[in-house]
Parts: C-alpha cells; structure tokens; sequence
C-alpha cells in the first residue's frame, strides 16, 4: 500500500511585536511593563512615596524598569566578583544606591549649571562624577531620600535627568564648539534645542522599543561620531551653496555592531525636528519588540536598507519627499577638540583631558572657577570624556593652561592621555566583568613612562562587559573585559582585544586567541605599538597597519 507524502508543516515567521503591523500586547516583561505604566509617571511616586519610604519600599518594576527614564540605576553592591555577574539576580547585585545620569544635551554648560553639579556630588555623591562618553555626568553613591533635593537644585538651574536612560530618546549630543568653533559647517544649536524642549518627556515617545540615541552637529571634524548612532544629522553644504544637514540612520554597537547608513537627503535647518520626529516615530511603530536583543533601529534598518526607509519616512511620515543631498567631508584626524583653538569671535576655547573621563565635585568646582577667571565662565563636555572651556582671550591661554596642569587637567597630553577612554565598570555597573577606570588609568601611566616619544594618533578603549559603552570595536586597540586563564590556570579578570577599529569604516578584528590578563595588559599593549611604531610607514595610522601586520606582530 502506498503511503501520501506528507508535506512539510509551513514555518512561519514569529512576529517581531512591531506596532504599526497590528502587534499591540507586549512579547516580554520590558515591553509588559512599559504598557503598564508609562516610565515617565514614575517621577511623581519618587517624589511623593519613595523619597519618604525608603529604598525597601520601592516596587521592583520601577527599581529595576522606570527609574531609568528618570536617570537613575542601582549600581553594583561593593565586592562582588565578575564571575557572578549574569548568574546573580539584580536584588542580589544591586546596592541600595544609585547611579544618577545627569543630561547634558549638547554638551553645553554655564558656569552656575557646572557649580550646582559639584555642589550636587559633594553633598550628596561622595564627591563622585564622571564624565560619560554622551556628554553626560554621572553621579554616584544617590540616596533615593536625596533624589527630589537633587532634582530640585538641578531644575533651578536648566538641568534634569528626565529620560537620560530607558527605552526612550537618550541625551541627544551635539558637538560643544557650536556656535563657537571657527570652522564649522552649521551652528546646529537651535536644531538641538528645538528637538529637545518639544519631544523629551513627550508621551509620545516614551515608551520605544529600546534606547534611542541622538546625534546633530554641524563640526568638520564630526565630534558626534554620526556613525553609530540611530539617528544623525551632520552638517553639509549642498549644490545651491546651502547648509543643511545629510541624514545617518541605524548605527549602533554592543553585541552586534552596526554603522549608520546615509538616505542620500538633503534636510534643512528648520526641517530638522519634523524629520526627528519621523524617523523616531519610524523606531516606535515599525521597530522589533518581540526580544531584547533586536529591539535597537539598527535592526529595523538592516533589514530595510536605506531605501525603503527613505521611502517610508517621505510617504508615511512626512508627506513629501527630501531632495537627494551630498555626504559630508572627511573627519579630521582628531575629534576631540583637545588643545587651543580659535573661536569665530577671536578669542579661543581650550580643551582638555581628565583621566579617562574621573573627576569630582572639588575638581568640577575648580573647572567652573578657571572658566570664570580666564573666560566667561562657560564649559563643555565632549563625548571623548574630555571637557571644553570657552571664550579665552588669547592672552589668557598659558596662563590657564598652568592653572588646569596644576590640577592633573592636560591641555597638551600624552597620545595616551588623549586616547584612552573607559567606561564605569565593576567599580559601580551591575553588567561588568572586569575593573576599567582604575586599570585604563594605570595603563595610561605606564604606557607615559614607557613610550615617552610615541605621538600617533591611538585610541585605547577600556570596556567592562560586551556591551560596547566604551565603543571598543571602533577603535585602534578596544579591550572588551571577560575572564580569561592565566599561566597558573587560575581565572583572573582579563580581555578579549579588538585591533584596527575605525568609525565609518570596519570595526576591529579579533585576532584568534589573542587575548589578555588584566596584570599582562601593559606588556601587551606595549609590544604591539612598538611593533606599529617600527613597521608603519609615512602617513599609516594603526588601523591600516594592523589590517595588514603578520598575526605574529598583533599578539
């Protein structure tokens, strides 16, 4: 007897959650909680019942959910090892503390907002900042009985941390020289703003499937790093000798590092905050929410290629279509803005270096007065964990580059001052692995002492997790920390090396087996910038020597 074949069942594809294709009930806690309540009500209940009540009294899905639309995360409780990060729960991690991200859009800092944040940390931090690679300031060591005091002070003076973390627009960085800075394509300050005090805290946009980062400038040396982004304006002049902006779409890097990719337009200044809002709306309506891992623009925009999404925004969002416009120019070699520099109005800006981003409260209180009796009183923060002071005379530049030396604060620093950047680590973050700061600060030291003469360009990023914080995949030599064997068998705390990373271009390769202990860190990086040093030829940066160096010479 012969049988029928059976054929075979038809698979169908999962939904991915996307609103606008009708997937409305939530596929996951995150997404369960965010319909619940939106994060931004969870202000009112800090103020109201927490602050009052106590750490022990907050509900889990706000502790652990909506706090981050206010600013606010538990950092890690003191002591724990990285070996059992990802196998503790987060009550068993967490502290009763908080880290606070302070917002600060653009960049840009008056003299008072620099003072009540100092004032912030001594009273109430423990002293601690850092300088985040956002533009933003960290505090740590936040009581939540103190955080309405806080907010109180900030607001009084222009600043807050309303949505500087969750599933909404993040801190929307600009370059700190607009306005300023001699060379620069277009002053995008207005555009910043306007997108700023019309959509953050909007409903609107408060519950997203994921992070949602922001970048808009109009720098020639592109300081906003447009390229890992979700979206980016970048300032460009068109055919008819106008400025505008071209527009970046879908950068992104943790886990699965994407770049932006262009749509070809041509966006005018006073198009920027509709167009803004297209593509954010773009995020919340077609992007995936169904896992956590997928829910970021980069996703939605692989998949779409630029052309549909072009297509998308004109027809379903904007009702017209932009004109096809040029991309921008090169970067320049350094985009830092480190050293002095002329401002457009003939005096200057002089940028500086703290140690991979670590500062205080003294030290922030010391900034403010240099800028007040040198300039006029007026700092920025830059996404390289540097900081900015404006409207020096010139007459006033060595005078005020003795006076930041004073305070280890380098406005002509090492390669290795420079270029080195590290994220928050196991010292505070509830994700890391391995110890950053302090270890990115010794190698820093060390590599000074080392390589006293060594001037190329280098960029050494220090990162806690895979989570990429510290843009460790673009750049020359990104350290992502894990635990690895030593030499006794012993698991000690370490890192993967990532070489040749270059924003635009291609993320660094990860050479077989090249990896590193934390105590053998030095040596390492040591050996393979004598290596470039010896072997580059004239004009080669790092990253095109190490595309083509022997794998012997990388290890």
């Amino acid at each position: 007897m012969r049988t029928r074949a059976v054929p075979p069942a038809i698979k169908r594809k999962k939904g991915e959650g996307q609103w606008a294709l009708g997937y409305r009930e939530p596929l996951n806690k995150n997404e369960e909680n965010k319909k619940n309540d939106d994060g931004l009500n969870v202000r009112r209940r800090i103020i109201d019942v927490y602050s009052k009540t106590g750490f022990d009294s907050i509900d889990p899905a706000d502790l652990r959910g909506r706090f981050r639309w206010m600013g606010l995360y538990t950092q890690r409780k003191p002591g724990i090892d990285g070996g059992k990060t990802g196998a503790l729960e987060d009550e068993e991690l967490e502290d009763k503390y908080f880290m606070m991200r302070v917002r600060i859009d653009g960049g840009q800092l008056s003299g008072p907002q620099l003072r009540t944040i100092a004032d912030i940390s001594t009273r109430y931090a423990r002293g601690s900042a850092d300088l985040t690679d956002r533009q933003n300031v960290q505090l740590h060591w936040v009581r939540i009985e103190d955080v309405p005091a806080i907010w109180e002070a900030l607001e009084a003076v222009g600043l807050h941390t309303m949505e500087a973390c969750g599933d909404v627009p993040r801190t929307i960085i600009g370059c700190p020289l607009a306005g300023i800075a001699a060379d620069e394509v277009i002053d995008a300050t207005r555009d910043l703003r306007e997108i700023h005090d019309r959509y953050i805290g909007s409903p609107e946009f408060s519950n997203l499937p994921r992070k949602y980062k922001t970048a808009l400038s109009g720098c020639t040396s592109h300081c906003t790093v447009h390229e890992i982004n979700d979206i980016a304006f970048v300032g460009v002049v068109n055919e008819a000798g106008e400025t505008g902006y071209q527009l970046f779409v879908g950068g992104g890097l943790s886990t699965n590092p994407m770049f932006a990719q262009s749509l070809g337009v041509f966006v005018k200044p006073e198009q920027t905050s509709e167009v803004w809002h297209g593509v954010t709306s773009i995020f919340r309506d077609y992007g995936y929410r169904r896992l956590r891992s997928r829910a970021r623009l980069k996703f939605l925009m692989k998949d779409w290629g630029a052309e549909k999404f072009r297509e998308v925004l004109e027809k379903e969002y904007l009702g017209y279509a932009l004109p096809d416009g040029p991309e921008p120019a090169a970067p320049l070699a350094h985009r830092d803005h480190v050293g002095v520099h002329p401002q457009k109005d003939g005096d200057f800006y002089v940028g500086f270096a703290p140690r991979v981003g670590r500062v205080n409260g003294e030290l922030l209180g010391v900034i403010g007065d240099l800028a007040d009796r040198y300039g006029s009183g007026r700092v920025r923060t830059t996404i390289e964990q540097k900081m900015v002071i404006l409207d020096v005379p010139e007459e006033n530049t060595e005078a005020l580059i003795e006076a930041l030396a004073e305070h280890d604060l380098q406005v002509r620093p090492s390669t290795f001052r420079r270029q080195t950047m590290a994220c928050t680590g196991i010292e505070y973050c509830k994700l890391a692995i391995v110890e950053t700061k302090q270890r990115a600060m010794d190698l820093m030291d060390e590599l000074e002492k080392r390589l006293p003469d060594f001037d190329q360009p280098l960029t050494i990023n220090v990162n806690g997790c895979p989570n990429a914080c510290a843009r460790i995949q673009v750049a020359d030599i990104g350290l992502k920390g894990q635990l690895v064997v030593d030499e006794n068998g012993d698991q000690v705390e370490g890192f993967q090396i990532h070489l040749g990373g270059q924003l635009g271009a291609s993320f660094g390769k990860k050479v077989r087996g090249l990896k590193t202990t934390s105590a053998g860190l030095t040596d390492y990086v040591e050996r393979v910038v004598r290596k470039f040093d010896e072997q580059r030829t004239e004009g080669e940066t790092f990253a095109e020597w190490a595309q083509r160096a022997d794998e012997a010479d990388l290890k």
